[in-house]
């Protein structure tokens, strides 16, 4: 069957998101998104979204990572999600709910930056606490060094260093698999820091949503930021996300922008 996809990214983490109402049967959808996010073989993306529409403005996501695995939850996937249903609803803006695996978000379509460009805000919940990912110790990290390991209903570990750029992280988050690996260094502004992300699933993309908080979270919790609670500028390769920290109640918000790519009628 003949099926339309659009494709989105936030900040440079890309996404295809897929309409469910247009699917009979039941598609072997990580098998789908390994073929379709091949970026020489396929359409060339970061993850799959589906996306299914209940009543008024709610919605729920499904996400698949480029090599077919589940995510529990995406920062900028969920802003392309809401971006994409809030192009084809004909009466765009306001406050979407969106139901993940990792439970139920809020989102808000701030304003249009441009015909391509949103910006959204993502009530992103409370920030957890996990334990140690399996293999942690072959990252040989000083014990100064500081790290946290965090869930955003997605697992996340980040750890400080003194500058992004000298660290290899592509041979240390294939170390830890199991989690989004994030390396995070104070500023260069006294309210930002700057990081960098090895995705589960994935490998390393331009921008993580989810790691954004929990990087932004760490900050707060280990002083790196000029104030206690601050609304953190993090800096990725991909571009800027603010996030909002509510230390006292561990829980974040996430403001950035998400853009419409293409629309694409593909065979499934």
């Amino acid at each position: 069957m003949d099926v339309t996809v659009t494709k989105h990214h936030g900040l440079g983490n890309d996404f295809l998101v897929l309409d469910t109402a247009q699917v009979e049967g039941s598609p072997d959808w990580p098998e789908v998104a390994r073929h379709w996010c091949d970026r020489r073989r396929g359409l060339g993306a970061d993850g799959l979204l589906l996306l299914t529409r209940g009543q008024d403005r709610r919605v729920s996501m499904i996400l698949h990572n480029a090599d077919g695995s589940p995510a529990e939850m995406s920062g900028n996937g969920i802003r392309c999600l809401v971006q994409a249903a809030d192009r084809a609803a004909g009466c765009p803006g306001g406050i979407y709910i969106v139901d993940t695996v990792a439970g139920e978000r809020r989102v808000e379509v701030l304003e249009s930056v441009n015909e391509a460009t949103a910006m959204l805000s993502v009530d992103m919940g409370a920030v957890g606490e996990i334990v140690e990912p399996a293999g942690w110790d072959r990252l040989g990290c000083h014990p100064d060094r500081p790290v946290a390991h965090l869930s955003l209903g997605n697992p996340h570990a980040v750890v400080g260093v003194d500058d992004v750029s000298d660290v290899d992280l592509g041979t240390l988050g294939a170390l830890v698999p199991e989690v989004n690996l994030e390396v995070v260094a104070p500023g260069p502004e006294p309210h930002a820091i700057t990081m960098r992300v090895h995705e589960r699933g994935v490998g390393i993309t331009e921008a993580c949503g989810t790691g954004a908080c929990a990087s932004a979270f760490a900050a707060v919790a280990w002083g790196l930021v000029a104030s206690a609670e601050p609304e953190v500028l993090v800096h990725m390769d991909g571009g800027d996300a603010r996030v909002r920290v509510d230390l006292a109640n561990r829980t974040v918000t996430l403001v950035g922008p998400a853009t419409f790519v293409a629309s694409m009628s593909v065979v499934l």
